[in-house]
């Protein structure tokens, strides 16, 4: 019998998590061949989701609880529910209600064609133009730096076959990105249309700062073609600044009787010290995520679960 391992990052859903929640449990007994599991990990929200979450704990054995120490983030998250699941499917989705569970088996039946991942896609979707902006950006992103196919969408809604979460949890190191950990372990990777819902309640989690912090950590953590960039700037920057050179030489020996202007060597001055600076930056955030990495700092801290707790336990930590 196969097993489903549902994986939720959750973050200001005190209202809507028992609600995805219930459209999990109510879509799998459509489904009675398969088991199940669903992990709800806490980023540390400021809500009372971590509450709501030991009531289900409580309620449903298939309900397990992770409560994070701070808010790492929601890759982060993932890889905590990742490393608790040991479903031989595992699907990553929302907690606000805008990726359906209901249409869940249209992703494991695309998955049993033959695929590793498979990855929800949107007709329409309902973002913000802000946040589809972030998407879009971060779609292009992904298929300059790390091999994203094509044509491919990416979105938070995907199941993946349990080698590929194996591969993915080989990752220990801080700054983990989930897609980046995937098409590093396969191509073999599709989409599906589903139907994108407005959110349930409130606004999307995701500022702007944390979309840029997205995107750079994407951006760095696993591609150095970054780096690249950086010497093919500064070759063609050279190389601008040598023909302007030649450039100012004869056009001296042409006509003597030009000044020599200062703003054009302080626009230079600023241009070259300018594109210098932001190189340098970016070898400089290399060199601290490598710092990071070899002080062994933890991708999330886990401060509690529901495992620990037995249903009196339960009882007693939501009375307070």
């Amino acid at each position: 019998m196969c097993k489903l391992s549902f994986v939720i990052p959750c973050y200001g859903s005190e209202t809507t998590i028992e609600i995805v929640t219930d459209q999990i449990m109510d879509t799998m007994r459509q489904r009675p061949e398969y088991t199940y599991e669903i992990l709800l990990v806490n980023d540390c929200s400021p809500d009372l989701v971590w509450t709501k979450i030991r009531e289900l704990a409580r309620q449903y054995p298939c309900v397990t609880g992770i409560h994070l120490a701070k808010n790492f983030g929601q890759h982060a998250a993932l890889m905590a529910g990742y490393r608790h699941s040991s479903g031989d499917l595992v699907i990553s989705l929302d907690d606000d209600g805008q990726t359906p569970a209901c249409e869940l088996f249209t992703l494991v039946d695309k998955l049993a064609e033959g695929w590793d991942v498979v990855y929800a896609s949107y007709e329409h979707k309902m973002h913000s133009a802000f946040r589809n902006f972030g998407t879009w950006m971060n779609e292009r992103m992904t298929e300059s730096l790390i091999g994203k196919p094509k044509g491919l969408k990416v979105t938070s809604y995907f199941i993946m076959r349990r080698f590929i979460v194996d591969e993915i949890l080989r990752y220990e190191n801080a700054y983990p990105y989930i897609e980046g950990l995937i098409f590093r372990a396969t191509t073999h990777i599709a989409n599906v249309p589903v139907t994108h819902h407005n959110r349930m309640v409130g606004e999307s989690g995701y500022t702007f700062q944390k979309l840029i912090a997205l995107w750079f950590n994407g951006f760095t953590a696993f591609s150095v073609k970054p780096l690249r960039i950086a010497t093919f700037c500064g070759t063609g920057s050279a190389f601008l600044g040598f023909c302007y050179g030649i450039y100012v030489v004869v056009r001296k020996f042409v006509d003597p009787t030009i000044e020599m202007g200062w703003s054009s060597i302080i626009a230079s001055i600023f241009f070259l010290g300018g594109l210098i600076l932001v190189m340098l930056g970016l070898i400089g955030e290399y060199i601290g995520r490598i710092y990071i990495s070899i002080n062994n700092a933890p991708q999330y801290t886990i401060r509690e679960t529901t495992k620990n707790l037995s249903p009196s336990a339960v009882e007693d930590q939501n009375s307070h």
